[in-house]
Parts: C-alpha cells; structure tokens; sequence
C-alpha cells in the first residue's frame, strides 16, 4: 500500500468513465434526458395522486412516498455526476462525499424497505379485500411511511460513520462516478474485513429479507389471484402487481449484483454501469411503468394535462 491519510482529505476525486471520454459525452446526454424524465415523470404521480380525490388510496400513498423518494436520490447524485461528465474537474468535497454517501444510500435503503411495504399493501389488497380498509388505515400507512424512512437513514448513519473513520490511502481516487460504499472500501488503507462483514450484514438487512418477504408476499398474491372468478378481477390485479414486481426486480436485480455477488466476478466498467442503471435509469423508469399499464393514472393525467372545458362553464 501506498501512503495513507487519516486525517480528512481535502477532497476526492472520482474517476467514473475518465478513461472513456467519448463515453463520458455520451453519457453526458443520456444521464441527462433521464434525469428530465425522472424529474417529470414522477412530479406528475405525485401531483395527480394529490389532486384527484378517486387516487386518495393506500397504493398512491406509497407511490407518491416512492416518487418523491426517486426525486431525491437522483438529485443527490446525478448533478455532481453531470458536472463531473461535462469538463475534465471530476472533484467532489469531502463534505459533499459523505453527504452524498448518507443521503444515497438512506434513500436506497429507504426504497428497499418501502418496496416490502408496498408489497404488504398489495397483498392485502388482494388476498384480504374484505378487511382491506379496515387493516391499511390512514395511521397504519402513515406509520408503515415513517418506519421505512426512518429505518433507511438510520442504516445508512451507521455505515456512512464506519466508512469515514478508516485511514484512506493519500491518492485519495474513488474507481466509480459517485461516493459508494463499495468503491470507499477500496481505497482504506487497512485490513476492512470488520466493515466487509457490517456490509454484508446491511445487505441481508436491507435487501436479502425485504426481498424475501416481496416473494413470499406476491406468493400469497399469485394463489389469490388465481382464485378468482372475475377475469376482469384477475386482468386489474396481474396489471397493478405486475407493474410493482417488474419496479422491485429492475432495483433489486442490480443491487445484489452491486453489493452482494463479488465485484470480481465481473469488469469492473460493468459494475459502474450496474449502479448507473439503479441510480439513474430505474428512477426514470418507474414513472413509465406503473402508468403505462394503470389505466387509473392514466386517465387522471388527462384530467390534469387537458381539463374538462365543461367545468369551467359550471
């Protein structure tokens, strides 16, 4: 090992596509038409759910919690990414890297947990629809909202204090576009086995058991699913769940590649382009895929983007 710094540097630099710079322009474009599509895509779910009293639902709830969640976590990362892309400076301070680092993986964490949630919401929809209002009542979605914010940022408190406290070699170059734990980790100066293992744990925390329990829980969906005599029934339930399924396998396929399958099974260019997808390309996409296939949202799209003429007769 080179030298080490354990007091806090100046700053790090982040060598994302450095190596790339044709790549580097590319994304430049792409990183930013996404981010626009985050921005407007999931504004719109939060205000049509505000507005249109027929969305003033358990599921729009937790949609809304999960839209303003993808607003903050790619606005936390992908300003400094688009700086960095755009000129040859590829610095970020070392409060803004432990900022970034807190406030990212709080809201990653938070997605895990919130995801579970809307999984239980499904599941009672569904399999309990008899009771349905009476267990998901407005306390209770309030309550499920705060417990998944607050456990979030809780975990990410506790990692973003153990990461920063490690010596750090003096090059002080971050391999990656963001402030990771991941590529943090690799540039300590001594033995991280302890913070590997507090890793690994966090990983079964926030992604092993949320993701089991999402299995277990459309499980349980799937036989009531099937059980219904209503093909209309059937064809709402497979579109809403659907749409939430294909959201929890895009963010939790490429977190398990990031953070639990070793990253020297595969180039580390692929890795970057791993945490490119969940933190840029998933947030943009979620907006498209729960409306596209919800005819719901829809429709209070058109009411909010072309109001009735008529009502402004009344």
């Amino acid at each position: 090992m080179k030298g080490t710094n354990s007091s806090h540097p100046a700053g790090f630099i982040l060598l994302g596509f450095s190596d790339q710079p044709q790549l580097e322009t590319v994304l430049l474009l792409v990183v930013s038409v996404m981010y626009v599509l985050t921005l407007v895509g999931n504004t719109a779910i939060i205000l049509v759910s505000y507005l249109n009293p027929k969305l003033h639902t358990p599921m729009y709830f937790f949609l809304s919690n999960l839209s303003f969640l993808d607003l903050c976590f790619t606005t936390s990362i992908v300003p400094q990414m688009l700086w960095n892309l755009q000129g040859p400076a590829k610095s970020i301070s070392y409060a803004g890297c432990v900022t970034q680092l807190y406030v990212a993986l709080g809201l990653g964490s938070t997605e895990c947990v919130l995801l579970t949630v809307m999984a239980y919401d499904r599941f009672n929809a569904i399999c309990r629809p008899l009771h349905y209002g009476v267990i998901m009542h407005p306390k209770l979605l309030r309550h499920l909202a705060a417990m998944a914010w607050v456990s979030g940022f809780v975990g990410s408190m506790v990692q973003t204090i153990l990461i920063f406290r490690l010596p750090l070699c003096s090059h002080h170059r971050v391999d990656d576009f963001m402030c990771e734990v991941p590529a943090l980790i690799k540039i300590a100066c001594v033995n991280t086995a302890f913070l590997e293992h507090e890793l690994s744990v966090a990983s079964v925390l926030y992604v092993v058991i949320p993701l089991g329990l999402i299995l277990v829980s459309y499980g349980c969906i799937a036989g009531g699913v099937l059980r219904m005599r209503s093909a209309e029934g059937r064809r709402r339930a497979f579109a809403t769940c659907g749409s939430h399924l294909l959201v929890v396998i895009l963010f939790f396929g490429t977190l398990i590649s990031v953070y639990i399958q070793p990253r020297s099974s595969y180039p580390e260019n692929h890795s970057k382009f791993l945490t490119l997808f969940y933190t840029v390309v998933t947030p943009s996409l979620n907006p498209l895929i729960y409306t596209l296939r919800n005819k719901e949202v829809k429709w209070a799209l058109r009411r909010l983007l072309l109001p009735d003429p008529r009502q402004g007769e009344m």
